[in-house]
């Protein structure tokens, strides 16, 4: 394998193992995506990706991470994304959703604004999620989701899914990382509940597997689902690898067919060690041991790095963010760091 061989998951083809992570730009308005998104996007898949991701879309209004999140609730979201999707597929990259529910790390203010939470009295909202326990000082008590909440939630990620089908994209990934929701629910840290959804793995990981399952009946196999995972708290007592692994396992069982795997987010201070290629270990040993392709984030800055850890078999993709955001064109830069011929687009081939 090499960082610009093609890949196949499910029924469609990569051109390269290059994928460009989901990046929350906060620029929607009632959570439509506009121009500012189809030029973000689309100017990724000109640059080469063979995977675009869009932004952490929420499935509900409360979903929202901010007041500035797209969505994927309405059929106005829907007719955007089904015009950003063309786009994409158009200029050669595989376009993928992300679906998305921030759980108790919802209602807050833009990054730049200062990120802090907004109450509802500022035009906030109560956020949700397993048990009413605050992502960390300042932040709004969530709701604990009671059956009905749970029944919605749940609900809320098929229609997206059919949405997702009907605008044309051809991945869809379950956001379960970085604190949100999903892993709100996996991690015994944010999960207190005594009922059918806390306590046992079995019972934390319940409703991932219904929402797998439920979005399945939609999105049909052999279409591709991924699902982001964060391996590990990063904290004593927390979410840690050795779950993750056997949650794999089930969701193999459940029909997901990649793990982008990340870490961190759920513990508002602990203690990461970041450095080069920290997470690709995770990546390798889901691979290995459940064998499920996997993608690898986090700090992949050049094409010879991202190409030794596909060379290694640590992974079957990479995935990049940052370093996409200073370089839309990284792919077109690691193919030329690799002595690597890549057709360039014909309005850009005088510059080739």
């Amino acid at each position: 394998m090499s960082l610009f061989s093609q890949f196949q998951v499910g029924n469609v083809t990569f051109r390269n193992r290059i994928a460009i992570s989901p990046i929350c730009v906060y620029s929607a308005v009632d959570g439509v995506p506009d121009d500012w998104h189809l030029v973000h996007l689309g100017s990724r898949a000109i640059g080469g990706a063979g995977l675009v991701l869009t932004e952490a879309t929420a499935v509900s209004p409360e979903g929202r991470i901010t007041l500035g999140d797209t969505g994927l609730w309405n059929e106005q979201q829907q007719a955007s994304w089904a015009r950003i999707a063309t786009f994409l597929r158009a200029n050669g990259a595989v376009p993928g959703v992300q679906l998305a529910h921030a759980g108790r790390k919802a209602s807050t203010d833009l990054p730049w604004q200062g990120g802090r939470p907004v109450p509802v009295n500022a035009g906030g909202w109560v956020p949700l999620a397993p048990s009413a326990l605050p992502f960390d000082t300042g932040y709004t008590v969530p709701d604990a989701l009671d059956e009905q909440g749970i029944a919605k939630v749940i609900n809320d990620f098929s229609r997206a899914a059919r949405r997702a089908l009907e605008a044309g994209f051809s991945v869809i990934e379950i956001h379960a990382a970085h604190g949100y929701l999903f892993h709100e629910f996996l991690s015994p840290l944010s999960n207190r509940r005594d009922d059918a959804y806390g306590g046992s793995l079995e019972n934390r990981a319940r409703l991932l597997r219904a929402v797998v399952i439920a979005i399945r009946k939609q999105w049909p196999l052999p279409r591709p689902l991924m699902v982001r995972l964060s391996a590990t708290d990063w904290t004593t007592g927390g979410w840690d690898i050795d779950e993750c692994v056997q949650l794999v396992c089930w969701l193999k069982e459940d029909g997901v067919d990649m793990i982008d795997t990340s870490s961190g987010g759920n513990i508002a201070n602990a203690k990461i060690p970041v450095a080069s290629e920290y997470q690709v270990p995770f990546a390798a040993r889901i691979r290995r041991e459940v064998g499920i392709a996997t993608g690898a984030v986090g700090l992949i800055v050049t094409g010879r790095q991202a190409d030794d850890i596909i060379g290694r078999g640590d992974a079957d993709i990479v995935l990049v963010a940052r370093e996409a955001l200073r370089d839309p064109y990284f792919p077109r830069r690691a193919a030329a760091e690799l002595g690597v011929k890549f057709d360039a687009p014909g309005q850009y081939l005088r510059a080739w």
